[in-house]
């Protein structure tokens, strides 16, 4: 049975959506079957793995508000054994859809229950927000990784996704759990970025991955050639990060 692992943070610009693209990467290219949910109505995601989003059929949005399922969603992609459900602007308004439904929590988690025997991993890459589709990411989900900025006004936001998770955990979904805090943007010259690392850490303490994601260019030029880091250049530290990443959350769910 895979595991379903949401990557949320409603602060924007965290790295949410390179660490989607990136993790699920490594984790296709270390033999994993990967689905990767792009449930961001700005489709960034779909767009970094070289999917047109106005191109697809069938996206997230359609299988929201039923009038597709998963499995008729799922496009294949530039990395071997990694599936994408891309998303659409249209996902903007599936929050007000999903407003008069029943369950209206739970409509991800039972589309995802008919294809989560498929794969070994499905992530899902969060938009930055708290609304309806995020909760509904959160309430299908085992476990979440939480992006954070290695910079100051970063930690400020943590408090209240963490309250999210509490309120989802007791009232939803009993069995998420936090998979780990992932700093990101993490330049080691700046003693700005080491001083939130140690607080991370004696906050959070193992919950804290020891995989650092560093500032690098080739990370951000990736995106606009439609590729993953890791195939856009294999040997930046972008793409060496990710793959210790991988390998940390494999190690973590043996």
């Amino acid at each position: 049975m895979g595991k379903i692992i949401a990557i949320a943070n409603q602060k924007g610009g965290v790295g949410k959506t390179t660490t989607s693209i990136n993790l699920a990467t490594s984790l296709a290219v270390l033999e994993k079957k990967v689905l990767l949910l792009d449930a961001d109505p700005q489709a960034n995601a779909s767009s970094g793995l070289g999917i047109d989003p106005q191109q697809v059929k069938s996206s997230i949005y359609e299988c929201l508000v039923g009038q597709s399922s998963i499995k008729e969603s799922v496009v294949s992609t530039c990395v071997d054994g990694l599936s994408l459900v891309a998303s659409h602007i249209d996902l903007v308004g599936a929050e007000l859809e999903l407003m008069n439904m029943k369950n209206r929590e739970r409509v991800l988690a039972q589309a995802l229950d008919k294809v989560r025997d498929d794969y070994d991993y499905i992530l899902i890459d969060c938009s930055p927000s708290l609304g309806l589709i995020t909760v509904n990411a959160l309430t299908a989900a085992d476990s979440v990784i939480i992006p954070v900025q290695a910079e100051y006004f970063a930690l400020e936001g943590i408090s209240k996704l963490l309250n999210t998770i509490k309120i989802i955990k007791s009232k939803l979904n009993p069995k998420l759990e936090i998979e780990g805090f992932l700093l990101t943007m993490y330049d080691s010259r700046l003693r700005l970025a080491n001083q939130i690392y140690e607080e991370l850490k004696s906050h959070f303490g193992s919950l804290v991955f020891n995989t650092v994601i560093q500032r690098n260019i080739r990370l951000s030029e990736a995106p606009s050639h439609g590729l993953p880091a890791l195939l856009y250049d294999c040997e930046s530290r972008g793409s060496v990060n990710h793959m210790e990443l991988a390998k940390e959350l494999i190690t973590k769910n043996r």
